[in-house]
């Protein structure tokens, strides 16, 4: 395990230097002026000379490029051209928001998307099977910005029982959380019934069940154990994109979070926040399926790493 631990970290930095190259270079390349964002168009051109050369937009892509990668390695990411402050800081705020947010969202999907999973391979073709088919294939169909406008309609307006956004109690986080893990709920549904079903179809499983072990233990023991492999793989790209990808929800709902503040970067072409945002959720992305590929042999102790 720790030869695989430490291969896997020695090839995050090529993947981690070229995902700083391609942002580096797009956002350079892209159109629209970050000074001009800053001071607005009726500034006078003195004013915007000084604020370039300030920021070092003037010096070749080469020489900003090199300034960027030594201030990253130092653990600067630069300043946002907004709010004037460390993008370390402003991650450091942001992004326990998300993570609170991706958790309670991969919780909820974790629990209904595999509880229905699993009722639905026990009886296949029943009416749980059937019910749960639907709500996957819808779960999938729906746009996660339908699904929270739809939402807030019902629950927020309409009935009144929570919040339609902003942050605090348990109650700000159940609508954003079930957007957001929507979903997932729908993909793990499907991935285990389907898992589960190919593994209670096994040999071990049917000698299990002539040995006279009770369903409920054949069912857990066995098979949801060794069908455990591919439902992982989905929670752990799905905890990734939540951590990573959740500026839609986050927008809708108001949840001050590092969605949010790069679509706000965006908009206003902070170029060091966007930068420092892209490179803190690649690395982010990495851990999480690094955690996920380790978890495998937890699971199924069949798997071996070379």
């Amino acid at each position: 395990m720790i030869p695989l631990l430490t291969r896997r970290l020695l090839l995050t930095l090529p993947t981690l230097l070229g995902v700083l190259v391609v942002a580096f270079l797009l956002l350079n390349v892209a159109p629209g002026d970050p000074v001009t964002a800053m001071v607005g168009e009726r500034a006078d051109s003195a004013t915007i000379a000084r604020l370039r050369a300030e920021l070092r937009l003037d010096d070749p892509l080469p020489a900003q490029f090199a300034h960027y990668v030594w201030g990253v390695v130092r653990g600067d990411l630069g300043r946002s051209y907004i709010t004037q402050r460390p993008i370390v800081q402003d991650l450091r705020e942001r992004f326990p928001k998300t993570a609170e947010l991706a958790l309670a969202a991969m919780a909820l999907a974790a629990v209904s998307g595999i509880t229905l999973g699993v009722l639905a391979a026990v009886r296949p073709g029943g009416a749980v099977d059937r019910i749960a088919m639907l709500l996957s294939y819808l779960g999938v169909s729906f746009p996660v910005y339908w699904v929270g406008l739809l939402l807030i309609l019902v629950f927020a307006v309409a009935l009144q029982w929570l919040p339609p956004s902003g942050s605090g109690g348990l109650a700000y986080l159940l609508l954003p959380a079930l957007t957001l893990g929507m979903r997932s709920i729908a993909f793990l549904a499907r991935m285990t019934r389907a898992a589960m079903l190919d593994v209670l179809s096994s040999d071990f499983v049917r000698t299990a069940r002539a040995k006279g072990l009770a369903e409920r233990a054949v069912v857990l023991r066995h098979g949801f154990r060794n069908a455990l492999v591919p439902v992982i793989t989905v929670l752990g790209l799905d905890t990734g994109n939540y951590l990573t990808g959740s500026i839609l929800t986050e927008t809708i709902f108001g949840w001050p979070g590092l969605g949010r503040y790069v679509l706000t970067a965006i908009d206003k072409r902070d170029l060091p926040a966007i930068q420092g945002s892209i490179l803190f959720m690649s690395v982010v992305f990495v851990v999480v399926n690094l955690v996920t590929d380790l978890l495998y042999a937890k699971a199924d102790p069949r798997i071996a790493y070379d």
